[in-house]
């Protein structure tokens, strides 16, 4: 089947986070400081560890529905937690998501090779993201950042349509906007169950960039592997390329 759209994870994908994901801390940290502005008082220790126990919570929640609340929903379930009826719409809320995704923004850089790869396909193929985030802005403003935002037709964020991969939802909801079928694209990211079982699920053709070892899937297997996005176009060519 030809070729007419290329799909791609964002993270360690074609943006890197880096040191290790030590951006969690500081992250956290900048966020709690503008809440404490906003009249939040509690110590970091008791925001950090009823923070961590409503994300864990909804992660778990997560695991079984593949749901992707906004990051919204954490940061207001923690300040009710914590005794402050703050709802999800509030602005402090909105505005509380924004410190820390400025914060994590920081430990985040474009691979080396993405915005080269990416030239060589625009025009050729319709370019699209679909990444697992819980903040679609902060996707949004790395993509602007990066100068690469230009070159993609869709960018589908879970937090913004509450599915995440692997769910078919995702990648369905994509193709459509796109309009190709699921044969007519190809997906390619870093990890194996939510990004090739999810996109192989659906009838795409997957391919695997191996940032790190990870337990191959008894389900399926990529159609090719990589190491660096350099060796995309060929990978591309030998799942069915261009007509």
């Amino acid at each position: 089947m030809t070729t007419k759209a290329v799909l791609f994870d964002m993270f360690d994908t074609l943006v890197l986070i880096e040191k290790d994901h030590e951006f969690y801390s500081p992250s956290l940290q900048r966020m709690y400081r503008y809440l404490i502005t906003k009249g939040i008082d509690v110590p970091f220790e008791k925001f950090e560890s009823t923070y961590i126990e409503e994300r864990d919570r909804l992660y778990a929640k997560a695991d079984l529905t593949l749901d992707e609340p906004h990051f919204n929903v954490r940061v207001s379930e923690t300040l009710k937690k914590l005794g402050y009826n703050i709802t999800v719409a509030s602005p402090t809320v909105a505005a509380a998501t924004n410190e820390f995704c400025e914060e994590f923004m920081k430990y985040v850089r474009i691979d080396d090779d993405a915005e080269a790869a990416l030239r060589a396909l625009f025009g050729k193929y319709k370019l699209g993201i679909i990444s697992n985030f819980a903040i679609p802005e902060c996707v949004l403003k790395l993509l602007k950042a990066s100068g690469i935002d230009w070159l993609f037709d869709v960018v589908v964020v879970s937090g913004a349509v509450n599915k995440r991969k692997p769910s078919p939802d995702i990648f369905r909801r994509s193709l459509k906007i796109l309009g190709v079928s699921a044969a007519e694209a190809v997906f390619v990211g870093d990890t194996i169950d939510a990004d090739i079982e999810g996109s192989k699920a659906v009838g795409m053709r997957a391919i695997y960039i191996e940032r790190r070892s990870q337990k191959r899937s008894e389900k399926f297997c990529p159609d090719q592997t990589i190491k660096s996005l350099r060796e995309l176009p060929l990978a591309l060519e030998r799942c069915g390329g261009l007509a």
